[in-house]
């Protein structure tokens, strides 16, 4: 039997479906990362049922997060949630309602006592890029000098619960204490977009302070999702010293073959430079690297294309497809068990 309203899933087939008894609205829309840009995205009113209802196959994913745009007759809209499905999935950008398909279950850290330990805020300045951040740190009440370095580093925390994830499983023994650095994005779209200047200063001032603050010289595992993972790869690139292992998520490894829809980005050229070099780069300097991307991603194609690069040039590891889109809590399922494998590989 159907739900009334609200969105559904089956092996085959989801459905949305937004009531409006008294035709209220002139148009709905889905708004989603999982679709292809080109999928028919607009409801169809129903008037057995009174109601806005799209229904499209169901993709390889396990969760999908969305929002709808509605229309009124003056030719206004508004984007919002579902107000007939309770789920919420948190975002950088607000809330999104999210549609559990069958079979899906979310981590079982989630759920695990968390290993005592303390935050504190260590100061960086950076004048390589002319600014400063203040970086969140935090430590387990072990001794240690594995340290674990995350751009994006508060919304990792907040949105993907990494911090959660270190103490769970440090707590349940999955994984050796480590000190777990957040790095705030600060210009994020100019940093993170393959930068050799913020790359020179992570790797020449905010490291350096960070090992001098924790007490340690050796090289950090370094992770990021999305443009943050490009910028985790391009510093690893121009600094390999600093780095003994990679975390990088859906990375923003733009090519013009697949990704001219990004090109009003202003640091889009940039970013395929580098993409560039990489993929035929013969001279790498290799760490331990896992990849993860959803397969409702329109970053996949070049994932795959950076993992295959990746490998010829001698990085052990791997590209992970996971059930999900470009979204924190994907990020999140992806972390156990592919960052708890790197991490017991560059730490055993």
């Amino acid at each position: 039997m159907e739900p009334a309203v609200g969105a559904w899933c089956t092996g085959s087939e989801v459905c949305f479906r937004l009531r409006d008894q008294e035709r209220r609205l002139s148009g709905v829309r889905l708004r989603q990362g999982v679709w292809p840009r080109s999928a028919p995205c607009d409801f169809a009113y129903d008037d057995d049922v009174r109601a806005w209802e799209l229904r499209r196959p169901r993709p390889p994913v396990q969760r999908i997060e969305y929002q709808i745009e509605l229309t009124h007759p003056d030719g206004s809209t508004e984007t919002v949630c579902d107000p007939d499905n309770p789920r919420r999935a948190p975002g950088g950008f607000g809330e999104s309602s999210v549609l559990w398909c069958p079979g899906y279950r979310e981590p079982d850290w989630l759920d695990l006592p968390p290993a005592a330990g303390r935050w504190r805020d260590v100061y960086l300045p950076l004048t390589a890029v002319r600014s400063e951040m203040v970086a969140r740190i935090w430590s387990p009440g072990t001794a240690t000098d594995r340290v674990l370095v995350a751009h994006d580093g508060p919304d990792y925390d907040r949105y993907g619960g990494l911090g959660r994830y270190t103490a769970a499983l440090i707590g349940a023994g999955r994984l050796p204490p480590y000190h777990l650095v957040l790095l705030p994005p600060g210009e994020r779209l100019e940093w993170y977009s393959a930068s050799p200047a913020y790359a020179r200063a992570l790797a020449r001032e905010a490291l350096p302070k960070v090992a001098a603050e924790l007490g340690t010289d050796r090289p950090v595992v370094g992770a990021g999702a999305s443009l943050g993972a490009l910028a985790m790869l391009h510093a690893q690139r121009r600094h390999p010293a600093r780095f003994a292992g990679l975390f990088l998520q859906s990375g923003s490894f733009f090519r013009p073959r697949y990704d001219r829809h990004e090109s009003g980005f202003r640091r889009y050229l940039r970013i395929v430079r580098f993409t560039g070099r990489v993929l035929r780069d013969p001279r790498p300097h290799p760490v331990p690297a896992v990849l993860t991307c959803g397969v409702g991603e329109e970053n996949l194609a070049n994932n795959r294309d950076m993992a295959l690069a990746l490998r010829d040039q001698g990085y052990p590891g791997s590209l992970e497809e996971v059930p999900d889109a470009h979204n924190w809590v994907g990020w999140r399922d992806a972390l156990d068990p592919h960052l708890t494998t790197l991490l017991q590989r560059v730490w055993a």
